[in-house]
């Protein structure tokens, strides 16, 4: 999904970097659960701040976002308290592998990073 959205951002004229958040479980954990990790550089708080506009994609963990996210966006408060994502533009999309598997109420409880940061919420 997110090279589709990059693919589309790229097709309107916009430039698009796809990242991954740091990840919060071992080695040992992520392989006892057969994860597959993707070989991408890892946004932080500083390379954030350096857009105009982002969009993050994630799967659904019980109707909100894996803690991964979470986490990441626990470690944005020096941007915080500097407003410096006050007015970028931010979306958002996720996938379940359900039907009703809360997409839209994850969607609704990560908005919150942006209100709290006075990111522009842009529906996609």
């Amino acid at each position: 999904l997110a090279k589709s959205v990059a693919k589309g951002i790229t097709e309107a004229g916009g430039e698009a970097k796809i990242f991954k958040v740091p990840e919060t479980l071992s080695k040992e954990v992520l392989e006892k659960l057969h994860a597959k990790t993707v070989d991408l550089p890892e946004i932080t708080p500083e390379i954030l701040a350096e857009y105009d506009g982002f969009i993050f994609g994630f799967g659904t963990r019980y109707g909100a976002a894996p803690a991964q996210i979470k986490a990441f966006w626990d470690s944005t408060g020096q941007l915080w308290s500097k407003g410096a994502l006050v007015g970028k533009f931010g979306g958002v999309f996720t996938s379940t592998a359900t039907q009703h598997g809360g997409q839209e109420t994850t969607i609704l409880t990560f908005l919150t990073h942006y209100v709290h940061h006075g990111v522009i919420y842009v529906p996609i």
